[in-house]
């Protein structure tokens, strides 16, 4: 019973990280005035890649949130919390 209820808070841990980061990639990058192919390009990633995390259907390695985040002249954490995010 406590492994199904485990299971669940897993996934529904994983979709809230996965949106969180789709949601702080897509107003990093809008901010910073890249396109999804720009940003790809600098931080040496597949455009599709971009897309399919700003779309939540990708989570990304922490190599590719590093790249990200150096790209984007952030920290880590305003890509993965976003309690954490400047504003």
């Amino acid at each position: 019973m406590k492994g199904k209820t485990l299971s669940a808070q897993l996934k529904k841990a994983s979709v809230v990280s996965a949106q969180t980061v789709a949601d702080r990639l897509v107003a990093l990058r809008e901010e910073r005035g890249f396109s999804q192919s720009r940003l790809a390009e600098l931080a040496g990633v597949d455009r599709k890649t971009i897309n399919r995390i700003e779309n939540g259907h990708f989570s990304p390695s922490l190599d590719t949130l590093t790249r990200l985040s150096v790209v984007l002249k952030c920290r880590l954490a305003e890509l993965v919390d976003h309690k954490r995010s400047r504003k």
